[in-house]
């Protein structure tokens, strides 16, 4: 059996933005094993994936002294295991795990780019960072973006750009369209939530789902719904995701308005989504920068219209005012014109989310992403 590694910084990118790829690929004729950093998650990550699960401190931060400590155990565990492929996705894993690859002469190199966290930034910092995209590169053996704009943007900075691939439409993990979908337990769960939450019959629900930083656009989306609830005093804005204040907190202002706000309700992290997206009318996302976001295709796969930011990957979902809105990103204002004019407009938004259900039907399914990934590993094994 051909030896698969998968890496990610921590262990929740493994339990829920890869989740089932690590069981599919392993009953399809590998011997796989997972490595990340230590954490809570990895009991029910063993119990989803039924695959090894191997800790290694890998931080989300610029940390020298750790980061080598890292590149030398991880070395270690890859001589010892001689795996044929290491695949790497998230970006200290994609560093540190490609170089301990290719130091343990692991033949096939892969490594999938999602989010950027260097585009939000300036100065040395940004040049640092992209330095430090190249010499991840520079040790794959292939470049997964995760979208065709990813791809462009990539190229334009010179990056891989021979080394570059986008796998099928676009995506990390695709969308299970039947998991994400409403039956009666799904639906029953979010009556049960809308009766805990006091939501009157006729109100609107706009959901969140991810994590409670800035920039993710929360800042924004706080202050355009503090406004739209001027308007619809009955509508509500659920929060589903936790906060980060150590990497990318918000400031105390709308931290209060998070906390305080009458109509805002702050649900945190929930393992599973579905019963909130199923009592939602809109995905509002104003995220400052994504690769191919999971969330929107969940969120429109259940039903939802989506309200997302005209960037990488979002801009790839939805087309706007087609089957659904693209807003531009740090713009309060626009987001909120773009909030009134959905509400206001309840037959478009009903036809915007019917049009992205079947969009991500017919496009973005799971089965057919891990299928395509499964041929590829087939195919560069042939070719070791």
């Amino acid at each position: 059996m051909p030896k698969l590694v998968r890496i990610t910084t921590v262990p929740v990118s493994l339990l829920v933005l890869l989740k089932g790829q690590m069981k599919h690929m392993s009953e399809h004729g590998f011997e796989v094993t997972m490595i990340s950093s230590p954490g809570v998650e990895v009991p029910k990550l063993l119990e989803q994936e039924k695959c090894v699960h191997i800790p290694v401190v890998l931080t989300r931060k610029i940390t020298p002294f750790q980061d080598l400590k890292s590149l030398i155990h991880l070395t270690r565990i890859l001589i010892k295991i001689k795996p044929d492929i290491v695949h790497t996705h998230t970006p200290k894993a994609g560093l540190i795990g490609l170089w301990a690859a290719k130091l343990a002469g692991v033949p096939i190199r892969l490594h999938t780019i999602a989010g950027l966290p260097w585009v939000e930034s300036s100065g040395i910092k940004r040049k640092i960072l992209i330095f430090v995209e190249k010499l991840t590169a520079f040790a794959a053996s292939a470049i997964f973006p995760n979208s065709f704009v990813q791809k462009k943007f990539m190229e334009s900075l010179n990056i891989a750009n021979d080394k570059m691939k986008v796998l099928g439409k676009g995506s990390s993990n695709g969308i299970n369209t039947d998991h994400f979908s409403i039956n009666d337990a799904i639906q029953q769960a979010s009556l049960i939530l809308k009766r805990q939450a006091k939501l009157p019959t006729n109100a609107w629900v706009w959901i969140f789902v991810g994590r409670i930083v800035k920039d993710k656009g929360i800042a924004e989306l706080l202050d355009a719904f503090s406004e739209l609830s001027q308007h619809f005093p009955e509508d509500q804005l659920w929060m589903v995701g936790a906060p980060e204040p150590e990497l990318d907190p918000l400031e105390e202002k709308h931290q209060l308005l998070l906390n305080s706000h009458p109509q805002i309700k702050s649900w945190g992290f929930q393992q599973d989504i579905r019963p909130y997206l199923a009592a939602a009318k809109v995905l509002t996302f104003p995220s400052y920068r994504e690769g191919f976001p999971n969330v929107p295709l969940q969120a429109g796969s259940m039903g939802c219209m989506l309200l997302l930011s005209d960037i990488n990957g979002c801009n790839e979902i939805v087309e706007d005012g087609i089957d659904g809105k693209l807003v531009q990103t740090k713009d309060t204002k626009l987001l909120l014109n773009a909030m009134m004019e959905t509400r206001s407009n309840p037959d478009e938004t009903n036809t915007f989310a019917k049009k992205i259900q079947q969009k991500i039907i017919d496009n973005y399914n799971q089965n057919t992403l891990w299928q395509i990934m499964l041929k590829e590993y087939e195919t560069r094994l042939k070719n070791v």
